[in-house]
């Protein structure tokens, strides 16, 4: 949604639709921060966004205009919608609504986290879930948690500090900032068994929610950005402002985040979204910065197969030379959605490897698993493990936008990695 001012981002699936809970920056033009309400925008594919609902200040608690309508997020419990948002930098409230888009009515009227609850600023909160229960995270340069009672409205605990060990931020990347040691908006996500603790685009990692959590790294690098996304940036550097989150979907791991490399104005931002890779160690690989973003395939380009919209029976895999898809069932497949300028294409190349004899049947299908066959060969490996080799599929005539599925059957008890895709005449 380019030049739109969404920002602050907050992806969750409900009913295999993504929707987005954001802050909205008003103007190109704006010289300061200038946030007059929220936005829940949604997408069947994370390509294509439509608006469908606007929180007004004036409907909550707040009760008038107002032009700091922070950072927000939602969590679903019983049926209902519980859509948390900040008020600046000072307190927190919350909505509820029967559907993902409302419509919303402040139950309680006042706010949920009150500016004297904690020594730091009850704003830019995150709701996790885990194991049935919900649990609130919010602050600045320190963060509290507490868990939230059933009712979703009020808290079940008193806030506990999060331990960090070694933290480092926008304002602090050589660890000797104290008195701004990480940022604000707070982020908790929880991938194989680890609790992640981001704020913007750095993290750290714990064995408990609670922590405490060790920092680890940026997902962002200067080697993120492709050409014309590494700038213009905020003034601290393009690690600065990248509030957002993680979310997964489709067994596809992704993060959404702030950029003003393409508005030029740190008051006017949008929202982008790159795939998430995690390491064998399970900290999160540096992502790739660019216009592309995801869902979004050019056949003019080599697509990384890790880079699929949807999966079943194959995961990610660190290799020697990156990532790869590796089967983990007897059939598997990958779904790319979205590819354009194929209308030319008559060839697919898949860059491989198994072991020496295996042998896979691979279909190319469009639109659906049971969609019409355009491609399909039996192949066999013929080199050692570990040695990526390029297999070619025929196919049949292409039209100029397709939805394409990969799908894999194990001949042999053996397993198939997929490094990249691409096409050709």
């Amino acid at each position: 949604m380019p030049n739109k001012g969404l920002n602050d981002p907050h992806i969750h699936i409900f009913n295999d639709t993504a929707y987005v809970y954001a802050s909205h920056d008003k103007s190109i033009n704006n010289k300061k921060f200038i946030m007059e309400d929220w936005w829940v925008w949604s997408s069947p594919d994370l390509v294509n966004w439509t608006k469908r609902s606007v929180l007004n200040p004036k409907d909550t608690y707040i009760g008038k205009d107002f032009t700091r309508c922070w950072a927000t997020d939602v969590a679903y419990r019983n049926g209902k919608y519980y859509w948390y948002f900040s008020e600046g930098n000072q307190q927190t409230g919350v909505v509820v609504g029967n559907s993902p888009v409302g419509p919303w009515e402040d139950v309680l009227k006042k706010p949920l986290l009150t500016s004297e609850l904690t020594p730091t600023d009850e704003y830019d909160m995150a709701v996790f879930e885990d194991n049935g229960e919900h649990y609130i995270i919010f602050g600045v340069w320190d963060y509290y948690i507490a868990k939230l009672n059933y009712d979703m409205i009020s808290l079940a605990e008193k806030p506990r500090k999060i331990i960090i060990n070694n933290p480092r931020g926008p304002y602090n990347q050589d660890g000797k900032n104290l008195e701004k040691p990480t940022d604000d908006k707070p982020f908790v996500h929880k991938y194989n068994g680890n609790y992640y603790l981001s704020w913007g685009c750095f993290y750290a990692m714990s064995d408990n929610l609670y922590g405490p959590y060790d920092y680890k790294d940026s997902v962002i690098k200067q080697e993120s950005f492709a050409k014309g996304y590494d700038a213009p940036t905020w003034p601290n550097g393009f690690l600065q402002g990248r509030h957002g989150s993680f979310f997964e979907w489709n067994n596809q791991w992704y993060y959404t985040y702030c950029d003003i490399s393409q508005t030029g104005n740190r008051y006017f931002r949008d929202t982008f979204i790159s795939y998430v890779r995690y390491k064998e160690n399970g900290e999160m690989a540096t992502i790739r910065v660019d216009g592309i973003g995801v869902g979004n395939y050019n056949a003019e380009q080599t697509v990384e197969a890790e880079d699929y919209f949807k999966a079943e029976g194959i995961e990610k895999k660190e290799t020697e030379i990156g990532f790869a898809m590796q089967t983990k069932a007897n059939k598997s497949y990958l779904n790319f959605p979205n590819f354009i300028d194929l209308e030319k294409k008559s060839k697919l190349t898949l860059k491989a490897s198994a072991n020496k004899g295996a042998k896979f049947v691979i279909k190319i299908l469009r639109r659906s698993l049971k969609g019409e066959l355009i491609g399909f060969k039996t192949i066999e490996s013929k080199t050692k493990n570990n040695t990526f080799t390029d297999f070619t599929f025929s196919l049949k005539k292409m039209h100029q936008k397709e939805n394409i599925y990969l799908t894999i059957e194990q001949l042999t008890n053996d397993q198939l990695q997929i490094d990249s895709i691409s096409f050709s005449k």
